[in-house]
């Protein structure tokens, strides 16, 4: 599943990065890696931005760039 499918106030893991090497640079420096846990907090309003949680800061994510994150739910 991709990271935009994720339900509010759950937790995944990051399995990949789908994209060329600028997406995972841009990502890498937000702090988003392969095997790190985010909380999804929630959904913008009108398909707006997603609110992420990872490594204890909040970051905001597109819904293009979340699509290509693959994560695993935790349960």
């Amino acid at each position: 599943m991709t990271l935009d499918q994720v339900y509010e106030n759950k937790k995944a893991t990051v399995v990949d990065i789908q994209g060329g090497q600028g997406i995972r640079q841009r990502l890498g420096q937000m702090g988003i890696h392969p095997g790190d846990t985010i909380t999804m907090l929630r959904y913008g309003a009108l398909r707006g931005p997603i609110l992420i949680e990872v490594h204890s800061s909040q970051v905001a994510l597109g819904r293009g760039i979340a699509s290509r994150i693959i994560v695993e739910e935790v349960e």
